[in-house]
């Protein structure tokens, strides 16, 4: 039994009671409580989206401008799909599609012999260099010219 304050007398006893007897489910603990407790209202449940919405999105384009360099680019793809995914229906479903494909191509690729296995790790290297190669360039920076000092 509660303790009751002074200040509300029975108050807080009666709403314990009538709260052990109600139907409804207890409010969810930790993020989703929080969150559910943002949602509440409409001003909250609108700043949310957008929130979440900018996070995600900012994700998922830094993700895909880093996808032909080396590094985790598809990896921040998906998480900025996942961010998107709590207030977005759409992304659920778009980040269900990537995982089934990723799933897909992981098995197809588990699959195949050592010389297709060696092929496609020559293409993503001979890819990943000239992507490195023509995006130096473009900054002015000659990684031959550098090369060729070394040599």
């Amino acid at each position: 039994m509660p303790i009751q304050d002074s200040d509300t007398g029975d108050a807080d006893v009666v709403k314990d009671e009538a709260a052990g007897r109600s139907g409804m489910p207890q409010r969810r603990s930790g993020l989703h409580g929080w969150l559910d407790g943002i949602r509440s209202t409409r001003t909250g449940a609108l700043t949310l989206k957008i929130v979440i919405g900018v996070i995600g999105a900012v994700m998922v384009v830094g993700g895909l401008i880093m996808v032909p360099f080396p590094g985790p680019g598809w990896l921040v793809v998906f998480a900025g799909l996942a961010v998107l995914a709590t207030e977005f229906h759409w992304a659920h479903r778009v980040l269900e599609f990537g995982k089934r494909m990723l799933h897909a191509w992981t098995e197809w690729y588990k699959r195949q012999g050592w010389t297709v296995r060696i092929i496609v790790l020559v293409v993503t290297v001979c890819a990943a260099t000239a992507i490195v190669y023509f995006g130096m360039r473009t900054l002015g920076i000659d990684l031959l010219m550098y090369a060729q000092r070394f040599v």
